[in-house]
């Protein structure tokens, strides 16, 4: 058994690419294994700016002799079957081999060394690695068959144990030698086996693995930090963008100019962070101090002159930051959101102007309606500047900051707090983990945003498609049901939906809307644990699409399904509604057509009402015959368990609605085991079906059974 080495050497690797690159590589080798029979122990893949490398554990010397078949025609096939499979397998017709009546080419292949395998491999896997970018250089560059890679192939080193893989690609061939640190060690180093290359790059300035990069930087910069009396604000995607520009990090520590600090702190880590790469650090009291962590790819004679060289560049770019900061702030906001006329926010739904007015409007009717305890003035004032920082310096310099900017804007200019607030915040939740707006006017400012735009992609047919999603309606979507969920906000989807709808737009988008909302919940609560199908069977109720309720309701059946009456009584549901389905029974408008009665709800089809109506008639029947103690028991109990279902119900309270239906689960298994429900005698069996439809709509009073799975 041996370890084998592949190390890719080349120009710098942008950061953002280099786990792409990791995963790739590692796909790629061992797919080249796997489909040439080779198998191996652990694979370790590891990168810096200027290399890959890959080393795989434990592979044999040579691999196992395998034995092909190939299925053919039928021996009674035409001639031209024969041949044609003959042509595809290079083999002559005796050397093929009959199984009952099939004709098969069995060839018998012999191990091969590992190494030719890895030789054929290694270019193979080269010439295939695809990267988001790619070029081709230097004179071959010519030929659109040259060799593309991310920046210029410089190096290949593959060895196993410690014998070399000869191979070659676009003229570099493998070979032992690799280069350390451009500037520490910019000379060849010769590697011995896969056992030293970690141990020689370190020696010379360059530690390959990526993760223990990624640790020293973790603990090096806050070290720094820390040695100032300072905190690092902790920012894991820089520490992985600086541990792929760096093969031998060194964090410094260095200050910018106090003055910079009247600019939002946001901006500040921002313009550190985006164009420079910089950590901030913070004070004690948490506020941001005037001091960055740069880290350096060089461990530097005299640290100052790279730290004072950084702190230059960073000074430059705050004083742009504050340059924006000041020139933003010589226009009131109402008078930034004037040129939102000029961009259009979707051809179909006009301008983002026409939005800022669809999304106050809707705010304040949040409001005034009380949906939502916010001032409604306040609410429109802020809904009609919450996009007026889309056309400032500061949120075109960094398209991150709208609606934050918006809000230290509002306040410089002394708008009331709450205006400021909802500015700032109603683009929120925006991701899982985001916080959910509470205060009033920031809620009824972004519900009634994201509200606007779910509805107005809906109504001109602009919807999600699989995984395309161009106008992140799902998280809109999600947005708002966290926002009504955690403020507990009582109003129906369907009314809210009906609120934000455009008068130009489709108008029979609505219940689609609500489909997608109700969709989105079953994704949100499954990580909560709660049942899709119970939710189903909630919303199949017709009337119940108050979120709210809705999910109150929903909790409270998931607790009773679980208990042994709920699953009882889910049996027994479906075993009625079984019954009726096979009985095919009409229902009382069958038995109306019958007697030629008038129907009263001639037209209705709705199956609640329908199931109310066979109440009735279950009460008539009841009346024709002396019913048995079982039927009698089932009856007694639907008088009493329908009203407290219906009272609890009204009362929200549900838990006490499901304790009602539970008192049906003892009488209805006693009914099937006791009761014939077809009798001979039409009027019994007419009754007893009636009685069944009766028991099946009190159940449906609190929730459709028929869409619970179980």
């Amino acid at each position: 058994m041996s370890d084998f080495l592949l190390e890719l050497r080349c120009e710098e690797i942008p950061a953002r690419m280099q786990a792409g690159a990791r995963a790739e590589l590692e796909k790629l080798f061992r797919g080249a294994m796997q489909a040439a029979g080779v198998s191996f122990g652990t694979l370790t893949v590891w990168s810096t700016p200027r290399r890959l490398a890959l080393i795989a554990r434990d592979l044999p010397e040579t691999t196992e002799a395998v034995r092909e078949e190939t299925k053919g025609p039928r021996v009674a096939a035409p001639p031209q079957a024969l041949e044609g499979f003959l042509r595809k397998t290079g083999l002559s017709a005796d050397q093929l081999v009959e199984r009952d009546g099939v004709l098969f080419a069995v060839v018998d292949k012999p191990g091969r060394k590992v190494a030719e395998v890895l030789a054929e491999a290694i270019p193979a896997i080269i010439r295939s690695f695809s990267w988001p970018k790619s070029m081709r250089w230097g004179a071959a560059s010519l030929s659109t068959e040259s060799l593309r890679w991310v920046r210029p192939l410089s190096g290949i080193v593959a060895l196993l144990g410690e014998e070399l893989v000869e191979c070659e690609v676009d003229g570099i061939a493998s070979g032992y030698a690799t280069r350390g640190h451009r500037f520490h060690s910019p000379g060849e180093i010769t590697i011995g086996s896969a056992a030293d290359y970690q141990d020689k790059l370190r020696a010379c300035h360059v530690i390959v693995d990526h993760e223990e990069r990624q640790d020293a930087i973790r603990r090096e910069a806050a070290a720094v930090a820390a040695a100032e009396g300072l905190a690092l604000v902790e920012d894991e995607g820089l520490v992985i963008e600086n541990a792929g520009l760096t093969e031998w990090p060194v964090p410094l520590l260095g200050r910018f100019d106090e003055a910079f600090l009247d600019v939002p702190p946001e901006v500040i880590q921002l313009t550190a962070r985006v164009n420079q790469k910089y950590f901030v650090c913070s004070k004690p009291n948490g506020s941001l101090a005037n001091a960055f962590v740069c880290t350096a790819n060089i461990a530097a004679v005299d640290p100052a002159v790279v730290v004072d060289g950084n702190r230059k560049v960073l000074a430059a770019r705050l004083s742009d930051a504050r340059f924006f900061w000041e020139q933003d702030q010589k226009k009131t906001l109402a008078s930034h959101a004037e040129k939102l006329s000029r961009i259009t926010f979707h051809e179909k739904l006009g301008t983002v102007a026409d939005k800022v007015a669809r999304v106050a409007k809707l705010a304040r009717w949040l409001c005034e309606q009380g949906i939502v305890k916010g001032d409604p003035a306040l609410a429109e004032q802020a809904a009609r500047l919450c996009k007026a920082d889309l056309v400032t310096e500061m949120v075109g310099e960094f398209p991150e900051l709208q609606g934050l900017m918006g809000g230290y804007y509002a306040a410089k200019e002394g708008l009331p707090a709450e205006v400021a607030d909802a500015i700032r915040d109603h683009y929120k939740p925006v991701g899982q983990g985001d916080d959910v707006p509470t205060a009033p006017v920031t809620v009824a400012v972004s519900l009634a945003d994201k509200l606007d735009t779910l509805v107005g992609f809906f109504q001109i047919d602009e919807t999600p498609t699989g995984s395309k999603d161009p106008f992140a309606l799902r998280r809109a979507a999600l947005g708002i049901l966290r926002i009504i969920l955690d403020n507990g906000l009582r109003i129906s989807i369907f009314d809210l939906i009906t609120a934000a709808a455009h008068p130009t737009g489709s108008v029979n988008a609505g219940r689609d809307i609500a489909t997608f909302l109700i969709e989105r919940l079953k994704v949100q609560q499954r990580e909560a644990g709660v049942r899709h199908d119970l939710i189903d069977a909630v919303f199949a109720l017709g009337g119940e699409d108050a979120l709210v309720r809705l999910l109150s309701r929903v909790h409270a059946l998931q607790a009773f399904i679980t208990t042994e009456d709920g699953a009882n009584l889910l049996a027994g549901y479906k075993r009625a509604a079984n019954i009726l389905k096979k009985e095919d029974w009409q229902g009382v408008e069958g038995e109306i057509a019958q007697t030629g009665e008038e129907d009263p709800l001639a037209g209705v089809d709705d199956p609640l009402v329908a199931d109310a109506i066979a109440e009735k008639m279950a009460m008539r029947h009841a009346l024709t015959y002396a019913p048995e103690p079982a039927e009698a028991a089932l009856i007694a109990a639907l008088d009493n368990a329908q009203p407290q279902a219906a009272a609890a119900i009204a009362a929200e309270d549900f838990t006490a609605a499901m304790a009602a239906l539970a008192t049906l689960r003892g009488p209805i298994d006693a009914f099937f085991e006791s009761v014939t429900v077809n009798d001979t005698d039409p009027a019994k069996r007419a009754a007893r079906l009636a009685l069944l439809a009766r028991f099946r709509a009190a159940v449906h009073n609190v929730a459709d059974f028929s869409r619970i799975e179980g």
